[in-house]
């Protein structure tokens, strides 16, 4: 691969096909459940298995849930919108053709605003339109591949964003964001795991300052925010690399492979023009009232963007940190519980972002722990009750068996020592015990004053207050030199 040298003299151009599967009890065309799991082809019917003189019907509940999608993303919802039938030739498409949409999509120019380390940076969103999912290959190695329909017809909304991404880092933000927003809404449950929430990745390399967009490629069904880091990471290495080997770059798909990190080539990328649209004659245009489109508002509940700004004004959050609880709507929940219960939110929040988001496994969205007494734990640590350190403990042993922590803290007797005498006396032992970690401090190691700080705080069991031992240490040191 090469160097980071080179590679700091391009940047990448990124744009999302985010795929969400639609949280509706049929799928999108016919009366087939669209249960996960369930064994293979019992989900399935004339309409979604593609046999001849079937008739699609349009899922009501499908289109209110796209066109909450559009809401919810800031996008402007078409008055009137028609499908189509996008022609491929794979396996596990019955039909030989998708219905989706093309030049009329349900949803148009939104944006979607997320948090990177120069602030605020906004991602325009091209089109949401509906679409069936299609069915799931099988391979079983040395006997075959099997074809199983349940997936198909399963109600899709594909949400395009713009390439205004530029980092891996960038593209994660973006898809937390993007599956927090729709989560919030309650039209999918977005479970990576189970292809409800997956994206292909485009992405063209250019050299910096330039404008003009590369060849792009385009990697295939990520359904990992860490796949999607390392797909992008190697990709962008890779073009480079062929760049500046005097390559010439095709457009093409790829797929990523998660036990090497790498991408390998499937196919030359298809235009437009190869899938042969055409309006679906079995469907009628679709129209969307006024009337519709206030009654669906109406029914989606404060979105990320608005409770991150409540949590800024209101309590004092960073926008990174605001950002970070609103991601998952239970962490926003339980964060807004707790807070309204101490006078320390912003405590409340930096204990579930770091001490907390440590405990939980990936994807659990539950803690085991009441807001009341997370509450308290902030509580003690504002008021110099405890230090941070025996916040941690206190929080490891709630997540195991959660109790009342100012009893655990009385019982413990974990509370924090700030009696300037008694520190005063460890700070001299610490002193008289440690002369050249003294010198060393005093010859300007700033490594060595934390490792007399350390050394106080494991006399007082962990129990010492870290800001006046510092100021004891300090004041100790200078006066003895």
């Amino acid at each position: 691969m090469v160097s980071q040298n080179v590679l700091q003299k391009y940047e990448m151009v990124i744009g999302l096909e985010v795929h969400v599967e639609l949280k509706t009890r049929t799928k999108i065309f016919c009366s087939c459940p669209t249960d996960f799991g369930a064994e293979p082809n019992t989900q399935c019917c004339p309409i979604c298995a593609g046999l001849p003189g079937a008739l699609p019907v349009l899922n009501r509940q499908a289109l209110y849930y796209a066109i909450k999608a559009g809401l919810a993303t800031n996008c402007k919802i078409a008055s009137t919108t028609k499908q189509h039938r996008k022609h491929y030739f794979y396996p596990d498409l019955p039909n030989a053709y998708q219905i989706s949409q093309y030049d009329k999509p349900l949803c148009e120019n939104g944006y979607l605003d997320i948090e990177t380390g120069k602030g605020t940076k906004r991602i325009g969103i091209t089109r949401i339109h509906i679409e069936e999912d299609a069915g799931k290959l099988v391979h079983l190695e040395g006997e075959g591949t099997l074809i199983d329909c349940n997936r198909g017809g399963v109600p899709l909304i594909e949400i395009v964003s713009e390439p205004d991404i530029r980092s891996a880092e960038e593209a994660k933000a973006y898809l937390q964001k993007l599956r927090a927003v729709i989560m919030y809404t309650g039209i999918s449950d977005c479970k990576m795991n189970e292809g409800s929430f997956r994206c292909d990745v485009n992405i063209s390399v250019r050299k910096k300052g330039e404008k003009g967009l590369g060849v792009r490629a385009e990697i295939k069904n990520i359904n990992s925010f860490l796949f999607v880091v390392r797909a992008i990471e190697y990709e962008f290495a890779r073009q480079v690399e062929a760049i500046e080997a005097g390559e010439t770059l095709v457009q093409e798909t790829r797929r990523f492979d998660s036990a090497t990190g790498k991408t390998y080539s499937m196919r030359t990328k298809e235009n437009a023009t190869d899938y042969r649209y055409m309006p679906n004659p079995d469907l009628p245009v679709i129209e969307v009232t006024g009337e519709l489109l206030d009654r669906l508002k109406s029914e989606i509940p404060m979105l990320p963007d608005q409770r991150k700004k409540k949590y800024t004004e209101e309590y004092g959050l960073t926008p990174y940190a605001a950002e970070q609880i609103t991601v998952q709507r239970e962490t926003a929940d339980y964060f807004e519980k707790a807070a309204a219960l101490t006078d320390y939110p912003v405590l409340v929040a930096n204990m579930i972002l770091t001490d907390i988001a440590r405990l939980q496994q990936p994807d659990q969205t539950d803690i085991p722990i009441l807001p009341v007494h997370l509450a308290a734990i902030a509580q003690m640590a504002g008021e110099g009750r405890i230090n941070s350190r025996t916040g941690r403990i206190l929080v490891q042993e709630l997540w195991e068996n959660d109790t009342d922590p100012e009893k655990l803290v009385e019982e413990k007797g974990l509370e924090q020592i700030s009696d300037i005498n008694i520190l005063s006396g460890y700070a001299k032992e610490v002193i008289a015990e440690n002369p050249k970690t003294v010198s060393d401090y005093l010859s300007g190691k700033a490594a060595a004053f934390q490792a007399l700080v350390g050394q106080v705080m494991k006399k007082t069991g962990g129990r010492g207050n870290p800001v006046i031992i510092q100021e004891i240490l300090k004041r100790l040191i200078h006066k003895k030199e």
